[in-house]
């Protein structure tokens, strides 16, 4: 089979070295992939927004399957076209990946159904905002309604945070187009869970959850980023929160997609928080997560590939998807700076995978002698799995120390506060 996956991150090449091993998979092309993606793939400078190039490419090659990984192509409609093109595809159409290409549908269609989330109000206008933070409980949390590369959130410690907020994504348009409307929320307290699920519309089958760390610096400190490391499984989601889970949040929401006409069908990403009362939804995401790809494809026993077809063709009822009983962690390896200024262009230095170690590059190029350079904020990420977290975090944790690159920058407490909630 040919096989081919738009994106270019650490996602991505987990995505990717997953596939690989289904025994069915010739060729994998990655459009546009990176450095690192080009020893597990064929990569193609054909950018993840060119969608038109895309089903062109798709087409040429007599591609059997097509996985579109990130948010803005699948919010342009990748699938659909590449669906209308004869192309079968992983991932949700443009209607349902609304789910997260607009945080005002999403309240709307929790508020609807009665799923539970925090409490919201969404403005149109920046003096109406502005108007309404002065009252408004503190701290008070704001977002973009659309795709802001995941940074499109502030939560405001006091009123002046909050009318900077506004008038940074209202009226300086720091996100685009995505600040033109805001959804100005009530702030939950709790810790959080990420959930990636396989759904075909009708079916829910939840993957094992994780934990992200966000911020910059250690102790959750510094600024928000994309991701600087992530665990699996998350102590915080017990059996008794997976059950409420499922019952409130899970099928609700993909029933709620179908009974708006836009039935969902690829990986629902859920972010939950676990609230004194009860686990609630801060966000949905239309993919697979990044990093949270990185420790939870690990632990899949079942094969990938036959697990999304199965999504595709709405057969998930029949289909087993299974995980280790063991844990993972990945500590992502960044340029110093990032997420604001950083340098790029130094040589990196890997070592080899092995059946617990899988290094994910994120972002990197090819230099001379095909010698892997940095080429992005987030560089590596690096995943260790093990019998249990302890272990992971250690294995992790001494991989990066033997990887190296100049002004390379990580966190040293990833998995911290998941290891004091297990002991």
């Amino acid at each position: 089979m040919n096989i081919l996956v738009v994106g270019s991150g650490g996602r991505e090449h987990a995505l990717i070295k997953s596939l690989k091993k289904n025994p069915q998979v010739e060729t994998i092309y990655a459009l546009p992939g990176n450095g690192g993606i080009a020893r597990d793939a064929k990569c193609i400078p054909i950018g993840a927004k060119e969608i038109g190039e895309i089903v062109d490419f798709a087409v040429l090659k007599n591609v059997d399957f097509a996985v579109v990984a990130p948010d803005d192509p699948l919010a342009l409609g990748a699938v659909d076209e590449l669906e209308a093109a004869g192309v079968p595809c992983f991932g949700p159409t443009k209607a349902a990946a609304r789910i997260e290409s607009s945080k005002v549908f999403a309240k709307k269609l929790m508020e609807k159904y009665g799923i539970p989330t925090a409490k919201c109000r969404v403005f149109d206008s920046a003096d109406a905002a502005r108007e309404y933070v002065k009252t408004a409980p503190l701290p008070t949390v704001i977002k973009a309604d659309g795709l802001a590369l995941g940074k499109g959130v502030i939560i405001a410690q006091t009123r002046e945070e909050a009318e900077k907020a506004i008038a940074d994504m209202m009226e300086a348009k720091v996100f685009g187009d995505s600040g033109t409307r805001v959804v100005i929320e009530e702030f939950l307290e709790g810790p959080e869970v990420s959930v990636l699920a396989f759904t075909d519309g009708k079916t829910v089958k939840p993957m094992v959850s994780s934990m992200d760390h966000k911020r910059a610096l250690d102790g959750d400190q510094g600024l928000n980023t994309g991701g600087m490391g992530t665990i699996a499984p998350n102590p915080y989601y017990t059996q008794e929160v997976a059950d409420r889970c499922m019952k409130e949040i899970f099928l609700p929401t993909v029933r709620a997609m179908a009974q708006e006409g836009c039935p969902f069908k690829g990986c629902l990403y859920f972010g939950l928080m676990v609230t004194k009362d009860g686990p609630k939804v801060i966000e949905y995401n239309c993919r697979f997560g990044d990093p949270e790809t990185q420790v939870v494809l690990p632990l899949l026993k079942s094969d990938l590939l036959t697990v999304m077809m199965a999504v595709r063709n709405e057969t998930m009822a029949d289909c087993p998807v299974e995980f280790s009983d063991g844990a993972a962690c990945c500590v992502v390896m960044a340029s110093k700076g990032y997420p604001q200024h950083y340098e790029k262009g130094f040589p990196i230095s890997l070592i080899p995978d092995t059946e617990e170690i899988t290094t994910y590059v994120a972002g990197a190029k090819l230099g001379e002698k095909d010698a892997l350079i940095t080429n992005g904020g987030r560089v590596l990420g690096i995943t260790a799995t093990a019998a249990t977290l302890k272990e992971a975090v250690r294995k992790a944790y001494g991989a990066v120390e033997k990887t190296h690159f100049e002004n390379a920058y990580y966190r040293r407490d990833i998995g911290r506060r998941a290891l004091s909630k297990e002991a």
